[in-house]
């Protein structure tokens, strides 16, 4: 079986409203309260999102997102009502695309989920129409496979950093303001500075020889982020 949307949180009432109110908005979802019923749904299942809590009674949400992306790369939303900068960094760097603190708003949280679904599920007929294998200095970008290839190690994209780096590829030596990746990488006003910063930071730790002084990546202080041709 194949829902759009599995949602892993401890909490039973907040995961069956919410997983209620986006089927009745016409988003399938399903919703687990523990890190062993989630690994079991999905050796039986797929989905195209994961909304992930931190605390999961005595499970990890930050060990389980480990676990998830050794074998999937869809997007993964984490929803606490943890909201230092500390655990948003790090749910950022150990791969979730997207962190939203409770109590969230059931309609934003909604509209974020449909514009990731829809990047998500489109992504593969928009990377056909792409050039499969782009150079970037030593790093060879492959988009059919969503990877980059640097000193003999394979790196895998994720989700929002493949969307975010064809966004850079087509846009080459142009700013692009923050406000533009918001509008037209996420397709929505509510994402933080601090989001789009880790995936910047890292796709140059992927592409870039010396991440602390980026060739092809350039910040534009006070405006946004540049990708300049090498030539």
């Amino acid at each position: 079986m194949h829902t759009s949307v599995l949602m892993i949180d401890d909490e039973p009432e907040l995961a069956e409203y919410t997983a209620k109110y986006f089927n009745i908005s016409g988003v399938r979802t399903e919703y687990v309260l523990n890190a062993e019923d989630a690994h079991e749904f999905l050796r039986e299942n797929t989905c195209s999102l994961i909304l992930l809590d931190i605390n999961l009674g005595t499970d990890s949400g930050f060990d389980l997102c480990r676990e998830i992306r050794n074998t999937m790369n869809v997007p993964i939303f984490f929803i606490s009502a943890r909201s230092s900068e500390d655990d948003m960094l790090l749910a950022l760097g150990i791969g979730g695309d997207d962190y939203i603190c409770k109590p969230y708003s059931l309609g934003v949280l909604l509209a974020k989920v449909k514009a990731a679904l829809k990047r998500y599920e489109e992504s593969g007929a928009k990377s056909s129409a792409e050039e499969d294998m782009i150079k970037l200095g030593n790093a060879s970008v492959d988009l059919k496979k969503a990877s980059v290839t640097k000193g003999g190690k394979t790196f895998p994209l994720k989700a929002m950093e493949y969307k975010l780096l064809v966004y850079l590829l087509s846009n080459k030596n142009r700013v692009i303001a923050k406000n533009e990746f918001f509008e037209k990488v996420w397709e929505t006003d509510y994402v933080s500075e601090v989001t789009l910063n880790v995936h910047i930071r890292h796709l140059r730790e992927k592409i870039e020889d010396d991440p602390s002084r980026p060739c092809f990546i350039k910040t534009v202080w006070g405006v946004g982020f540049m990708l300049e041709d090498e030539a």
